[in-house]
C-alpha cells in the first residue's frame, strides 16, 4: 500500500478549529484527535492526510475509501476528551487515531473505555495512562512509555561516555513542565539514573501560558551540572536558550526534550550544538527508503519540511490501521483487533513497528527513543550508533 502519487482530498486542513470530511457511504472512517496548535498535531495530522490519500489513490481499503475526522484538542483535556465523543456518536469512526499530550490523553482514556473501539495512539507518554488501560485489549500505543524512554536514555548515554572518555555525566540537572508529561519524567528519574546526582525543577510551559525561566536557570547555573535537560513542549524551545544565554548558563551538555520542536528551530545559532531525543530525524531518510520516500512525499504535498517525529507517527498511524484492516477483510471490531496485534510495518521512522507486551498493557510497539544533537541546522543521530550520521559535538558553548 506505500505508493507514491497524490490521490482525493480526504480531508480539508482548518487549523485552530475542528473540521471533518463530508461523510461518505460505505467509508472506513478514522477519527484523529491531535493538537493542531502545536507543531506536532500541525504536522502529525497533514502526514495521517497525506497517508490517507496515498492509501484512497492506490484504490483505498477493501475496495472502499478511507476518510479521515480531525479534531482539534487546543491541549485542553476537556475538549479532548468530548472530541472522542463526538468521533463516536456523530461521525460513528471504525477507529480511533492519534494524538499527543498526555494530560489530554488521561482525560480521554474513560471515554474510549466506554466505546472499547480498536484505537492505535501516537503520543502520550506518561506509564500513568498504561495503568488506566490494563486489560484493554483494543488499545495499541506506539509511542514509549516514559520508562521505556528512559531505559533508551540510560542505554545512550552510557554507550556515549564508554565511546568518548571526555565526557564524564555525574551531576544532572531536570527542569520539567509542571503537567503530567514533565512531571511524570522526572518521577522516575532517580531510579533510572541512580548513578547520577539528580537535581530538579519544574516551570510552566510556554505552550499552557509560562515562559519564564530566568530563576531556574539560575539555580541551575549554581548546582553547574554536567547535564541539563528540560522536559516540555516546542513553544518552550528557543525561550529556554534565550534566557539561559542572557543569565550567562553553559552547561557542557544542553538537551531539549519536547515531543516536537519549532518548524525554523534548527535556522536559529542558538540551536547549535543542542542535544535532542526523538524517534526520528530527517538524516535517517539517508539510511531508509520509506524514510526517503516520506520525507519527499510530504514535503511534496505540503511545501514545508517534517521537523517532528510526529510527522512520520502520523502516517505510520494511518498505514497501520489501513493494512490491519485489509488483513481483517473487515472493520469488525474484534478481527481488527486481532490484525493490528499482527502488525509488522516498516516504518519511516526507521525501524519496524510490532506490538508485544508492556509492564501492563497488552499491545506495545516502540520501545524507545534515540539521541540527536542540532549540528549545522540539521538533527543528526548520535545513538544508537547504527543510526548515527554524526559524532557528538562536546562541550556545548554559544554561538558555534
Amino acid at each position: 500500500m506505500r505508493v507514491k502519487g497524490i490521490g482525493f482530498l480526504a480531508v480539508m486542513l482548518a487549523f485552530g478549529v475542528a473540521f471533518v470530511a463530508a461523510a461518505g457511504e460505505g467509508t472506513i472512517r478514522l477519527g484523529a484527535v491531535n493538537p493542531l496548535g502545536d507543531i506536532t498535531g500541525h504536522q502529525a495530522t497533514r502526514a495521517m492526510t497525506l497517508a490517507v490519500e496515498e492509501i484512497n489513490a492506490a484504490g483505498g481499503v477493501l475496495g472502499r475509501p478511507l476518510e479521515l475526522f480531525v479534531i482539534d484538542d487546543e491541549m485542553d483535556a476537556a475538549k479532548g476528551a468530548a472530541a472522542i465523543d463526538r468521533l463516536a456518536t456523530v461521525h460513528d469512526v471504525h477507529v480511533f487515531i492519534g494524538g499527543m499530550a498526555s494530560g489530554v490523553h488521561a482525560a480521554q482514556v474513560p471515554r474510549l473505555k466506554i466505546y472499547e473501539r480498536p484505537t492505535v495512539w501516537i503520543g502520550a507518554a506518561w506509564s500513568g495512562l498504561e495503568q488506566m488501560l490494563e486489560g484493554a485489549d483494543w488499545y495499541f500505543h506506539v509511542h514509549p512509555w516514559d520508562y521505556l524512554q528512559t531505559l533508551s536514555y540510560v542505554e545512550g548515554w552510557a554507550a556515549i561516555e564508554e565511546r568518548h572518555p571526555e565526557i564524564k555525566i555525574e551531576k544532572a540537572y531536570w527542569a520539567y513542565e509542571e503537567g503530567a508529561f514533565g512531571a511524570g519524567s522526572w518521577a522516575g528519574v532517580d531510579i533510572a539514573f541512580p548513578h547520577w546526582e539528580n537535581i530538579g525543577r519544574s516551570f510552566t510551559s510556554a505552550a499552557l501560558g509560562g515562559g519564564e525561566y530566568r530563576a531556574l536557570l539560575r539555580h541551575a547555573a549554581q548546582q553547574n551540572p554536567d547535564i541539563f535537560i528540560w522536559v516540555g513542549y516546542d513553544a518552550d524551545a528557543l525561550p529556554i536558550l534565550e534566557q539561559a544565554r542572557e543569565v550567562g548558563f553553559t552547561p557542557p551538555i544542553f538537551v531539549g526534550s519536547p515531543p516536537g520542536w519549532p518548524a525554523d528551530f534548527g535556522r536559529s545559532p542558538l540551536a547549535e550544538g543542542v542535544t535532542l531525543y526523538g524517534m526520528w530525524a530527517p538524516s535517517i531518510k539517508d539510511v531508509s527508503e520509506v524514510s526517503q520516500h516520506f520525507w519527499d512525499a510530504y514535503i511534496a504535498r505540503w511545501n514545508e519540511e517534517p521537523a517532528t517525529y510526529f510527522a512520520p507517527l502520523g502516517y505510520t498511524n494511518v498505514y497501520v490501521v489501513a493494512e490491519a484492516i485489509e488483513r481483517a477483510g473487515t472493520t469488525e471490531r474484534d478481527a481488527v483487533v486481532a490484525a493490528l496485534a499482527e502488525t509488522e510495518y516498516e516504518s519511516p521512522i526507521g525501524e519496524t513497528l510490532t506490538f508485544t507486551p508492556s509492564n501492563i498493557i497488552q499491545h506495545q510497539g516502540f520501545q524507545g527513543q534515540k539521541i540527536l544533537q542540532w549540528q549545522d541546522g540539521r538533527q543528526e543521530v548520535i545513538w544508537p550508533f547504527e543510526f548515527a550520521t554524526a559524532e557528538i559535538k562536546f562541550p556545548f558553548t554559544w554561538g558555534r
